[in-house]
């Protein structure tokens, strides 16, 4: 297993031999109490297992709400640190079951605060971290931005991470495409009205754009002064919505990602390969782990 920093492929990977069934859930978190909504994370962990999901993708900041004020004002209470003992019911979960979990919180990175997503392995590691790279401007005056990007292993697929407003630029969905990823993952708070429509502007173009499977792990109900619109979904390489879970309730969406229409998607919409052919393009920075 590698955690270390490496340039970004130049053209995409190969095709999985098997699908990959994962849950995308959304749930009504507890505002700024870590143990209650770790304790929660663990139960839909459990939960998504029994329906056979290998891997679970939670929201934006799950573990403490998305609240911005609490965070700020106590983050030790409301963020987590590295070593973090009030994770371990998460950890449990994932090694009681072999599921593999991708979670969202506020982290304390030193003097920083950074807006993360967490993966634990399906035996229980705590993996690594991909640090959210485009803050929305509200977030600016908290938090510090990632300085990379984060691609995921697990039973050959390889899973782009973002953080909710990283969805919204094309560039970075492009570089997990070019980092060989079959799928992009985004944890989020979309809200009712214009979040809404930009979560379904942006996951279907980022998924025709890259021929790659998008999913989105929404919150329920008020956080952080937002009225959030649920919705978690996931959407196929050819950008059309596969699955999707109501407005406002507690709900997991479990669907399997398909070698084969995904092979499909990339022979008849050939951007990657198109793009493959230009040169002189940048390597982004990318953190690559291979989950067991």
């Amino acid at each position: 297993m590698s955690t270390e920093p490496a340039p970004a492929s130049a053209t995409p990977a190969g095709y999985p031999a098997q699908p990959l069934r994962i849950a995308t859930v959304q749930a009504q978190a507890v505002p700024g109490d870590i143990p209650a909504n770790v304790a929660q994370a663990a139960g839909l962990i459990r939960e998504a297992a029994q329906a056979g999901a290998r891997l679970v993708l939670f929201a934006e900041k799950f573990l403490s709400g998305y609240e911005p004020e609490l965070i700020r004002a106590d983050p030790l209470k409301c963020a987590v640190q590295p070593g973090d003992p009030r994770l371990a019911p998460i950890a449990d979960a994932c090694r009681d079951t072999g599921t593999a979990a991708i979670v969202g919180a506020a982290v304390q990175d030193g003097a920083d605060l950074r807006v993360s997503a967490l993966v634990f392995g399906p035996d229980g590691s705590f993996t690594t971290r991909y640090d959210k790279q485009y803050l929305f401007k509200s977030e600016r005056d908290y938090y510090r931005p990632g300085t990379a990007g984060c691609t995921v292993e697990l039973d050959g697929w390889r899973l782009g991470l973002g953080v909710c407003y990283d969805s919204g630029f094309p560039e970075h969905a492009r570089a997990a495409a070019l980092d060989g990823c079959h799928a992009y993952l985004v944890g989020a708070l979309f809200s009712r009205g214009h979040g809404f429509h930009e979560s379904r502007t942006w996951f279907p173009a980022r998924a025709l754009d890259n021929t790659l499977y998008t999913v989105l792990a929404n919150h329920v109900g008020h956080t952080g002064g937002w009225h959030t619109c649920g919705a978690s979904a996931v959407w196929g390489p050819d950008g059309h919505l596969i699955a999707e879970a109501g407005e406002d309730l507690r709900e997991l969406v479990v669907t399997d990602l398909d070698p084969g229409v995904l092979r499909t998607a990339r022979e008849t919409e050939t951007l990657l390969a198109d793009l493959a052919l230009t040169t002189g393009r940048p390597a982004e920075r990318r953190t690559r782990v291979t989950l067991a």
